[in-house]
C-alpha cells in the first residue's frame, strides 16, 4: 500500500508540472524576469514607448555570418544578445516590429544582397571569410536605415542604435536642420590674399547627412517645418528672432547652441578691416535668454587648463609651447554613458568658456565635456593682446575644480522673451566654444590627383553630428542612454594586470633612461673623437657598448620576470576560483545537508522519546 502511494504520487508530480509548463507557455508568454545586474534584458521607458508609437509594421533584418564565426566565441555570445534584444523589441512591439535573421553565407545570394545593402563584412580566419553582423530596418514605404557592421565594443549603446533604427523608419517625413551661425562656415574670401575660402569642413558633413536650411542672422522668424536648431557663434540677433527661438525651444523643438566668450575665428564686422578685428566684441550672446533659463555663461572668462593644454608652434622652426587656452578633452574628461561622447578619444577647443546653472534654476545640467582639475579661469581680454602663450601657465590659478565645457539642459522653464508663450520643456545641448568647429582645430585637408582628401586627427565633427543625429530623436529617444554590457570581467584579474603593467611601465622608463644616458655618452665618445687617440676612444667607446648590452640584458630579464609574475599571479587566482567553485561550494551544500539531517534526526528522537512517555 505504501509503495502505492508513493508511486501515485510521483504520477501526480509529473502530471502537475507537464500542466503547469503547457500553461505557462500560453499564460505566461509576456512575463519576464531579468536578475542581471545592469538589467541587460530590460528595455527602457524611452524604447517601449517608441515601440508603442509604430504605425505601420517595420521589419528588422538581422545579418549574421554562423559559418564564419564558429571559432569565434566572443562574437558568438554578442551576436545572441543582438537576436535577444531584437526578439525583446518585437515581443513589445506586438506585430508592429518583424524580426528576420539571414545567415549570408559565402558566394550565396543572401551575401550578394547583404553586400548590396551596404552592411560590411570584416575578413577573419585564413581564408579570408567575410563575417557580418549588421542590421538592416525597412519600412513600408521604401525607407531603409543599416546599421553596416556592430562592434561589441559598442555593446553599451546597442539598445540606443536600434531604437534610433525604429524611430528613424517610423516617421514618414525626413527631418530637417536649421542652422544660424556668425561665423565664416560656408567659405567667403580672404580679403588679405584675394583668394576664395573653403566652406568649413563640418559644413560640409551636416549638409551630407542631414537636411539644412541657412538662416541668416539678420531673420526675423524660423522656419515651421525644423527639427533641430543650431546656432553657431549667435550675436546681434533681434529680440524679435531671439523670441522665435525660445518659442521654438519651448514648443518641443531641439536646440544646439555653440556660445563662444572669445570666438578667434570671428572675422569681425568688417572682413576687410583686420585693424578694427582687434577692437571688435569677439562673444556669443543670446540676450537675455540664457539667464532667465537659469544659465549662467559668462563672457568675462575663459577656461585655462594646465591637465589638457595643447603644444602649439608659433613660428616655423621654434619649439612648441604649452596653450593653457587650447585644450585637447580626453576620455577622461567626457561622459562615458552619453551617447554624444561615449565612444569619441579627444576633442581639442580654443579659449572655451564654462556653463553651470545658477541658484533656483529649474532645469537639469548633464556634463559632456569638463575640464581637468588643473584649470582655472581668465579675463577674455588677456586673449586679445597674447604674444607668448606661455605666459598663461604662469597665470592661471588652479581652483581643484572641473569646469563645464558642454552639457546637456533639459526642464520645464517660463518663457522670458516670447510675449504671450506659455512654459514648455527645453532640450537643449549647449557647448560652450564654437571656434572648434574651424578646420584647424580637428581636421587637415590633403590634395590627391585633384581631390580634396580630409584626415580627421580629432573628434570635434563627431561630437557636432552625434549631437544633432540625437537631438532629432523624440524625447523617448533622447532618454535612451547607454545600457551596461553583457561581458562580466574579472575585477581581481584586472587590478592584478594593472599593478604588473604599472610596474612593467616603471621599469621601461628605466630602460629609456638608461639607454638615453647611454646615447648621450656615446654621443660625447663621438665628438672628441677627431682630437684623441681613435685607438683608445674605440676602446672606451666598445666598453661603453656592452656595459649597455648588458644593462640591457638584465633589464630584458626584469620585465620577462614581471610578465611570469603576473601570469603566476593569474593563474593563481584562477585555481584560487576553480576550487570555491569545484570544491568549496559543493563542501558548504555537504555541510549544510548533513546540518540540517543531524537537526532532522534529533528532532524524530525527541518525538519518538514523547511518544513512548
Amino acid at each position: 500500500m505504501k509503495n502505492w502511494y508513493s508511486t501515485s504520487a510521483l504520477v501526480f508530480l509529473a502530471v502537475l508540472f507537464l500542466a503547469l509548463t503547457m500553461l505557462s507557455g500560453a499564460w505566461l508568454t509576456g512575463l519576464r524576469l531579468d536578475l542581471t545586474e545592469n538589467r541587460l534584458y530590460t528595455l527602457s521607458p524611452g524604447t517601449l514607448n517608441l515601440l508603442d508609437d509604430i504605425d505601420e509594421p517595420i521589419t528588422l533584418e538581422f545579418f549574421f555570418s554562423e559559418g564564419a564565426s564558429s571559432d569565434l566565441p566572443m562574437v558568438r555570445n554578442f551576436a545572441r544578445r543582438v537576436q535577444e534584444l531584437l526578439d525583446e523589441m518585437a515581443l513589445r512591439a506586438d506585430g508592429g516590429l518583424v524580426i528576420r535573421r539571414v545567415d549570408p553565407r559565402p558566394f550565396s545570394e543572401d551575401e550578394d544582397r547583404a553586400t548590396l545593402l551596404g552592411l560590411e563584412g570584416v575578413p577573419v580566419g585564413p581564408g579570408g571569410e567575410s563575417l557580418y553582423l549588421g542590421v538592416v530596418g525597412t519600412n513600408l514605404v521604401d525607407g531603409r536605415e543599416v546599421l553596416p557592421f556592430i562592434s561589441p565594443a559598442r555593446e553599451a549603446f546597442l539598445e540606443y542604435e536600434l531604437a534610433r533604427m525604429v524611430y528613424i523608419l517610423s516617421r514618414p517625413v525626413r527631418p530637417r536642420v536649421g542652422l544660424i551661425s556668425g561665423l565664416p562656415m560656408e567659405g567667403g574670401m580672404d580679403f588679405q590674399t584675394g583668394r576664395p575660402l573653403e566652406p568649413w569642413a563640418i559644413y560640409e558633413e551636416i549638409h551630407e547627412l542631414f537636411d539644412v536650411e541657412t538662416i541668416a542672422l539678420e531673420a526675423s522668424a524660423l522656419p515651421d517645418d525644423i527639427d533641430v536648431l543650431v546656432l553657431v557663434h549667435p550675436r546681434g540677433l533681434s529680440e524679435t528672432l531671439l523670441g522665435e527661438i525660445e518659442t521654438f525651444a519651448l514648443e518641443g523643438g531641439r536646440l544646439l547652441a555653440f556660445l563662444d566668450p572669445f570666438a578667434e575665428t570671428d572675422p569681425g564686422p568688417d572682413p576687410a578691416d583686420p585693424m578694427g578685428a582687434l577692437t571688435a566684441d569677439r562673444h556669443s550672446s543670446l540676450g537675455p535668454l540664457l539667464e532667465g533659463w537659469g544659465v549662467d555663461f559668462s563672457t568675462e572668462e575663459f577656461v585655462a587648463d594646465l591637465g589638457q593644454a595643447l603644444q602649439v608652434t608659433l613660428q616655423q622652426g621654434q619649439p612648441p609651447v604649452r596653450h593653457a587656452g587650447i585644450l585637447g578633452v580626453t576620455q577622461a574628461n567626457m561622459n562615458r554613458d552619453d551617447v554624444v561622447t561615449g565612444e569619441l578619444e579627444i576633442i581639442n577647443m580654443a579659449s572655451v568658456g564654462r556653463i553651470h546653472l545658477i541658484d533656483q534654476s529649474p532645469l537639469v545640467l548633464e556634463p559632456l565635456l569638463t575640464s581637468s582639475r588643473s584649470a582655472g579661469l581668465l579675463d577674455t581680454e588677456r586673449l586679445r593682446t597674447l604674444a607668448d602663450p606661455g605666459q598663461l601657465a604662469d597665470e592661471v590659478v588652479p581652483t581643484g575644480d572641473q569646469f563645464v565645457l558642454a552639457a546637456r539642459l533639459s526642464g520645464e522653464v517660463e518663457a522670458v522673451i516670447a510675449e504671450g508663450a506659455a512654459s514648455g520643456r527645453v532640450d537643449a545641448i549647449l557647448v560652450a566654444d564654437a571656434d572648434f568647429l574651424a578646420d584647424r582645430y580637428w581636421v587637415e585637408r590633403q590634395r590627391f590627383f585633384g581631390t580634396t582628401l580630409l584626415e580627421p586627427f580629432a573628434n570635434n565633427a563627431d561630437f557636432v553630428v552625434n549631437a544633432i543625429d540625437n537631438l532629432l530623436g523624440n524625447a523617448d529617444l533622447i532618454a535612451v542612454r547607454s545600457r551596461g554590457t553583457s561581458t562580466r570581467p574579472f575585477t581581481l584579474v584586472d587590478e592584478l594586470r594593472r599593478a604588473a603593467e604599472q610596474s612593467l611601465r616603471a621599469t621601461e622608463q628605466r630602460l629609456e633612461a638608461e639607454l638615453a644616458e647611454t646615447e648621450r655618452r656615446l654621443n660625447e665618445l663621438q665628438q672628441a673623437r677627431a682630437d684623441a687617440d681613435l685607438s683608445v676612444l674605440t676602446a672606451e667607446q666598445e666598453a661603453e657598448i656592452d656595459r649597455f648590452i648588458a644593462q640591457r640584458l638584465d633589464i630584458r630579464r626584469q620585465l620577462r620576470q614581471v610578465r611570469r609574475d603576473l601570469d603566476r599571479d593569474i593563474e593563481a587566482l584562477g585555481t584560487r576560483i576553480k576550487m570555491v567553485n569545484i570544491g568549496l561550494m559543493p563542501l558548504l551544500v555537504t555541510v549544510f545537508a548533513l546540518i540540517l539531517a543531524w537537526r532532522r534526526r534529533q528532532a524524530f528522537s525527541r518525538r519518538r522519546k514523547e511518544v513512548q512517555a
